[in-house]
């Protein structure tokens, strides 16, 4: 467990404490459960900024973004860069959207409040050495469409990871991967030479969350839910809501070792 993610820098911190209220739309989001804000580097060394719609319960129990199904797809993508840290990633939304109520909650991206606040964290965490830009989604194309000083670099809008469009999806990110390896400079110990997509999804197109996106002490197959896409009957995530009460119950089950 040494390499662990210890935290964002301190003036992120505070910032994310000034998160302003979603009280006004609590029944569009999964509200009681609170905020969850990132995943990756924010002291502006991010050579990928992604952005994506909101976090997940694998998200709110980890306190990352993008650490199950979807974010495992989103290290894929990432590692297929020869990206194993330079990257920074955020949402839209910080706290977890109900699918449903997607139109509805859409007015509060531009909100002013929400506006700027967003636009600010955007600001803090990207730099000089940021190359690109990956949008993932329409809340996510919404969010950098509304960022006014947005930094001149290459922006890349594709399917969400969660697309029910499994082959638009996969199109999209084959042509996305393809460009991107032209403009991002891979991590020393990464490796972009590694198979773009095939024709379709496959689980060797996943990556397990890396250790040092993750807080100290989370259980060693916390971001990595290959055990769960094998099993029978499959389920995608580790952590679930359940039908009987989904805004205030989480469910997290942990694999069969040994």
């Amino acid at each position: 467990m040494a390499d662990f993610d210890p935290g964002p820098p301190a003036l992120v911190a505070r910032h994310f404490a000034k998160v302003p209220s979603y009280a006004d739309y609590r029944e569009l989001f999964w509200y009681d459960w609170g905020p969850v804000f990132y995943r990756g580097r924010l002291n502006r060394t991010a050579r990928l900024l992604a952005i994506a719609s909101d976090p997940g319960p694998t998200e709110r129990v980890a306190g990352r973004t993008l650490v199950g199904d979807a974010g495992q797809r989103v290290q894929g993508f990432l590692t297929k860069l020869g990206l194993t840290q330079s990257y920074a990633l955020v949402n839209a939304y910080a706290y977890a959207l109900r699918p449903s109520r997607a139109m509805q909650a859409a007015p509060l991206l531009s909100r002013p409040d929400q506006l700027d606040w967003r636009n600010t964290l955007l600001r803090m965490i990207t730099g000089p050495e940021l190359q690109a830009i990956v949008a993932f989604g329409a809340q996510a194309r919404s969010a950098v469409r509304l960022w006014d000083d947005k930094p001149n670099v290459p922006l890349f809008e594709v399917p969400h990871p969660s697309s029910r469009d499994p082959q638009a999806l996969v199109d999209s990110w084959r042509q996305a991967v393809t460009e991107l390896r032209a403009v991002v400079t891979p991590d020393l110990d990464g490796d972009p030479a590694v198979p773009n997509y095939g024709p379709k999804f496959l689980e060797t197109d996943y990556a397990p969350i890396p250790p040092r996106d993750l807080p100290f002490g989370v259980p060693p197959w916390l971001g990595d839910d290959a055990w769960g896409r094998k099993d029978k009957p499959r389920h995608n995530n580790s952590v679930e809501r359940p039908e009987e009460d989904l805004l205030n119950t989480l469910v997290w089950r942990a694999p069969k070792l040994g």
